[in-house]
């Protein structure tokens, strides 16, 4: 299974803006900028895609832990928050912190502690950074 997004930009990197969509047209030519990323600007970021995307992906593989368990979440809500900061010459994300709230029946504080730690360590998206990167770039005229 291969999912894809893209992004675009035209200008600089302070004045310029850019683009992103993904295949599902959940986003689809979807702004965003420096304004956006660095200076509070309302709009997207791609810190904030990859937060609401590993929320997204945790909540989904915590509940398929859950029902290997025979535990089913009458609710579960998961925030992400992604630090982004300054380091060395350029940026990177230092830390994603994940705070869920879920009502399931049935289920001890202990027993929920030990699933929600085997989602967070194996849902797909707290691996990614460990995953194998390629790029195909190509120069246009």
């Amino acid at each position: 299974m291969k999912k894809t997004a893209s992004a675009g930009w035209q200008g600089g990197f302070k004045d310029g803006r850019g683009t992103i969509s993904t295949e599902s047209g959940a986003l689809n030519a979807h702004p965003y900028g420096y304004a956006m990323r660095f200076e509070g600007v309302k709009g997207t970021n791609p810190e904030e895609l990859i937060g609401a995307a590993h929320a997204g992906c945790f909540t989904m593989a915590l509940s398929a832990v859950m029902g290997g368990e025979g535990l089913t979440a009458d609710k579960m809500d998961t925030k992400a928050e992604v630090t982004f900061d300054k380091v060395g010459e350029g940026f990177a994300i230092t830390k994603i912190h994940l705070t869920l709230k879920a009502k399931v029946p049935g289920a001890t504080d202990e027993k929920f502690q030990e699933l929600a730690a085997k989602a967070k360590a194996n849902c797909p998206v707290s691996k990614v950074l460990n995953c194998e990167i390629t790029l195909d770039a190509a120069l246009e005229a």
